[in-house]
């Protein structure tokens, strides 16, 4: 990949694995973390990979960050996540927290699947080729992610 197309993956991308990060993350500056250890991780092997498969090794790279980040983070504990539950009021009713929770709730894996298919709006052939899975593996936990947050939600007696 040359520079000028390195240039053009940055500006065609950079937002989508943002808005992935920050998803999977909540937390807006290690989402941008995430992006520039990303862009940098494909800047240093820019000469081995084609421009054609830019996207699934810009979205894998990122989704191995995230994924080591989440596991740093279970390990030293995540101070302003703790924070921002405490001031969240319990009484107040807000859908995008709700569904926020039952995300995470979710394995890693099928997070990821759901955020790229729903929230991004990727193909599943996609999708397979930025989580090395097959099409099939995609729909299925696809499937089985979408019905546990059905039942997430089904239980909540707070939705009424």
């Amino acid at each position: 990949m040359t520079a000028k197309e390195y240039n053009v993956a940055v500006e065609n991308y950079s937002d989508n694995i943002f808005r992935f990060a920050l998803k999977h993350l909540s937390n807006e500056m290690s989402a941008k973390d995430i992006v520039q250890e990303t862009f940098t991780k494909v800047w240093i092997k820019h000469e081995e990979v084609s421009y054609d498969k830019v996207k699934s090794y810009l979205f894998t790279t990122a989704y191995h960050a995230i994924v080591d980040w989440v596991k740093k983070e279970k390990r030293s504990g995540d101070i302003e996540h703790v924070e921002e539950t405490a001031k969240t009021p319990s009484s107040v009713f807000d859908v995008r927290d709700v569904l926020t929770t039952a995300l995470n709730k979710l394995p890693e894996t099928q997070k990821s699947l759901v955020l790229l298919r729903d929230y991004e709006g990727y193909s599943y052939a996609e999708i397979g080729e930025i989580m090395g899975l097959s099409e099939a593996q995609v729909k299925v936990y696809i499937f089985r992610a979408r019905k546990a947050l059905k039942e997430y939600i089904k239980r909540l007696d707070l939705v009424i």
